[in-house]
């Protein structure tokens, strides 16, 4: 054996045992399966972003419980404490003083019911805000679902190959022993078989990422791997029929927490206007007062009436300032239905193209092709064909159910897009 040939077999060995190891580890931990359904109520029940956003909720509600209250009166006194002829705080029937005033703030021009309808917009602004974070979550939640359960189909391609590879691993080497096969065909073989095992690790790696952002979706801090449990039937995907477009673009119109949001901000542009006019408005303090000695009759009752006269400050600027931003907000709500017009027909066209590319008869060649590769396996092993002959089969076998699970994948996850943009499930895929 050459030093090159011990160089790499010694490079193939350490390989394999690396990447024995890292399967090894992953074996090791815990699985927990989970369904759909179950991810859904967990994440509803646990989210940090949700259990925030629903205290923000909370927040603007009893903000309009506090515009609503009428202001506190305002009780203001005057008592003597000194004078050069009574001294230090002496009262009585003919000397001392006493001043009390009472007064109560009456805002005019509707200012409170404004103002409680300003704050109601905010709470329902709030509210949109919240079902749309739910929308976004929830569909980065189940495509980390789809997401990992592709992956693991990934990884069966993988582990049955290996598991094929590694009885004509030890097939070769006895084949070696006994001069049946070269020294360079059994490295070859161990070469291949090491290139899928790497692959393997690759695909625990891309794992990884996505299942600790399930992980926090969920607020799962277990050592566990959650498998998901998924339900559905390709070929019946394949053949679903689509709404007509512009009904989906209609629906995603009148119902997206996104467009509503927009709507809801525009309400409250315009009633925040009508509150900076009515701000124009002075408010009225009434109240009543009683002065014991300082008034010209000894204990005296008297009725009190104040209002701020608006010449300097009539609001204007906050007046212009709400009136720029409801045109702000006309051109951000007319942006927002074209993007939401263009997510849903994009989402739409993508779904209805790989329902094109993906067939029944697709299925049909990968259950074939399976057949194929094992009689070509027993072909190899009875020395019907070459080892190049083999190899360069493998590769194509490899390739072609990657490529299938990767068109499979992507039809679902157009279809989970379609949904996302639409804002309801239009298509049910996991039963």
């Amino acid at each position: 054996m050459t030093q090159n040939s011990w160089y790499h077999l010694r490079f193939l060995v350490v390989a394999v045992l690396v990447a024995n190891f890292c399967c090894a580890v992953v074996s090791a931990q815990d699985t927990l399966g989970m369904t759909l359904q179950d991810a859904q109520k967990s994440f509803l029940q646990n989210n940090f972003q949700l259990l925030a956003a629903k205290y923000n909720i909370d927040a603007n509600r009893a903000l309009i419980r506090q515009a609503k209250v009428w202001d506190n009166p305002v009780l203001s006194t005057d008592q003597n404490i000194y004078d050069a002829q009574g001294g230090f705080l002496k009262h009585n029937a003919a000397s001392g003083q006493i001043y009390l005033q009472l007064t109560q703030l009456i805002r005019t021009a509707g200012k409170r019911n404004k103002l409680a309808q300003v704050a109601e917009d905010n709470t329902i602004i709030s509210s949109e805000q919240f079902d749309d974070l739910v929308r976004t979550l929830r569909y980065t939640l189940i495509s980390d679902l789809f997401e990992i359960d592709h992956q693991l189909k990934l990884k069966s391609v993988f582990d049955s190959e290996i598991a094929r590879l590694q009885i004509l691993v030890t097939a070769t080497d006895a084949q070696l022993k006994a001069g049946n096969v070269s020294e360079k065909d059994d490295i070859r073989v161990k070469a291949l078989l090491f290139g899928l095992q790497n692959e393997l690790v690759n695909i625990k790696a891309t794992i990884i990422p996505v299942e600790s952002e399930l992980k926090l979706l969920i607020k799962n801090n277990d050592n566990v791997f959650i498998k998901p449990q998924l339900n559905y039937y390709l070929p019946d995907i394949i053949k679903i029929q689509l709404p007509p477009k512009q009904q989906l673009i209609d629906s995603a119109l009148q119902n997206r927490p996104d467009a509503k949001l927009a709507r809801s901000q525009m309400d409250y542009q315009h009633h925040n206007l009508s509150y900076q006019k009515a701000l124009v408005k002075p408010d009225v303090s009434i109240g009543s007062e009683y002065d014991q000695r300082s008034s010209y009759a000894p204990n005296y009752i008297g009725l009190a009436i104040s209002l701020p006269l608006n010449i300097f400050n009539k609001n204007k600027g906050n007046i212009s300032s709400a009136q720029f931003s409801i045109k702000q907000q006309e051109v951000l709500a007319d942006w927002e239905s074209s993007k939401i017009a263009n997510d849903v027909s994009t989402a739409y066209d993508k779904t209805t193209f790989y329902q094109q590319v993906n067939n029944l008869e697709q299925l049909d060649f990968s259950l074939h092709y399976d057949q194929l590769f094992q009689s070509m396996l027993t072909s190899y092993q009875k020395r019907q064909i070459s080892l190049l002959e083999f190899i360069d089969f493998n590769d194509a076998y490899k390739e072609s159910k990657l490529k299938l699970l990767d068109q499979h994948t992507a039809l679902i996850k157009s279809m989970l897009e379609l949904n996302y943009q639409v804002g309801n499930d239009v298509i049910t895929i996991n039963k």
